[in-house]
């Protein structure tokens, strides 16, 4: 606590008074004050994604998506996103069509494939992020998909027939 010494100075006629506060019940509440808050306080959750991936098989895959049934995004470098339904003949730079992610594009995209779709259980979302990709690109297309309630979509590599063409329109 806090407590005044009196102390007489030698030789001289006034008493100087020394004060000692103790700071210990300040410690004691600062530490309760500070426990309190911890324990009252909402911490952020973070937001994640539900991503199940499927196990990686040797065998090559049987069941192949008509391509009127599925919609391929090519993640590119600066930001540049690219898209398609075509198979590996009939892609080319005309077909490969450039889109970005101002506004509802992607979703409106995703929209008009899908009501196109001869199958729309079998509807599929392919995402071919490039090697010049970044994350908050990938992220972004995730959540184009997730507001257009979309729940089948894959992520693989880019395919090499596909990759010559995105080179071609990126020179």
């Amino acid at each position: 606590m806090a407590e005044v010494i009196a102390q007489e100075k030698q030789g001289g006629k006034q008493k100087k008074k020394l004060i000692r506060v103790d700071m210990t019940p300040m410690v004691d509440l600062g530490f309760l004050l500070i426990t309190f808050f911890m324990f009252t306080t909402n911490f952020t959750k973070p937001n994640v994604m539900d991503l199940g991936l499927p196990a990686k098989s040797p065998l090559p895959p049987t069941n192949v998506i008509d391509v009127r049934n599925q919609v391929t995004f090519i993640l590119g470098k600066d930001d540049r996103v690219f898209y398609h339904q075509q198979d590996k003949e009939d892609l080319n730079a005309k077909n490969l069509k450039e889109t970005d992610f101002s506004g509802v594009k992607i979703s409106k995209i995703i929209s008009e494939a899908y009501q196109n779709a001869p199958v729309k259980e079998n509807f599929t979302i392919i995402i071919e992020p490039t090697d010049d990709a970044n994350y908050k690109n990938f992220v972004d297309v995730l959540d184009n998909i997730a507001i257009s309630k979309k729940e089948r979509y894959g992520i693989t590599d880019i395919k090499p027939w596909e990759k010559k063409v995105y080179e071609e329109l990126t020179k």
